[in-house]
């Protein structure tokens, strides 16, 4: 049976407070890892960085993800390219944890993610911690001046001084009126 490239076997790690395991996996990246207007493209490259320790009540997985986002720059549509480096830190509990907690009333331990206690899968992990690291307006430039909200030219490649004489709709009909002076 093939295993998902995301799910990696803890079985040496498991019970053993105080284990530790370093991982560097360079793995194509998941479906919907992003946002409608950025995030990183499926099948690209995540390079991750991780440290695998083993702690009372599960392992806790930290390091980083680095990504390639790609998206539109919300002023003027531009392609963004860039990379990111994203900082990962969770806590994968062990079944009897996980068990322990619904018992006891806790009802944000029963939403955390749990090992069955022979693997773990990173891509939870890595989605929350890649969309929720992504800028909320993305921008190709600092300074972009966006769309010329009548023609829709990118106003960085206007000319100087670029506008529309725009006529207010209402006095439209006086357009051509000339008056006798009077």
């Amino acid at each position: 049976m093939t295993r998902h490239p995301l799910v990696v076997g803890i079985h040496d790690l498991t019970r053993r407070p105080g284990n530790r395991q370093d991982l560097v996996l360079d793995l194509p990246a998941p479906p919907d890892l992003g946002t409608a207007v950025i995030g990183v493209k499926p099948g690209s490259d995540v390079h991750l960085v991780l440290v695998l320790e083993s702690v009372a009540d599960g392992v806790l997985v930290s390091g980083t993800a680095a990504v390639l986002l790609e998206g539109e720059c919300v002023r003027c549509l531009e392609t963004v390219r860039t990379e990111a480096e994203v900082p990962l830190s969770e806590l994968y509990l062990y079944p009897e944890a996980l068990a322990r907690a619904a018992d006891d009333g806790d009802e944000e331990a029963v939403e955390m993610l749990h090992t069955d206690g022979e693997t773990l899968d990173l891509e939870p992990m890595l989605r929350d911690a890649v969309v929720t690291s992504l800028p909320f307006r993305p921008l190709c430039s600092a300074d972009c001046p966006g769309l010329c909200p009548t023609c829709g030219i990118p106003l960085r490649d206007a000319e100087p001084g670029h506008s529309h004489e725009t006529i207010d709709p209402r006095f439209k009909v006086l357009e051509g009126w000339q008056g006798n002076g009077e």
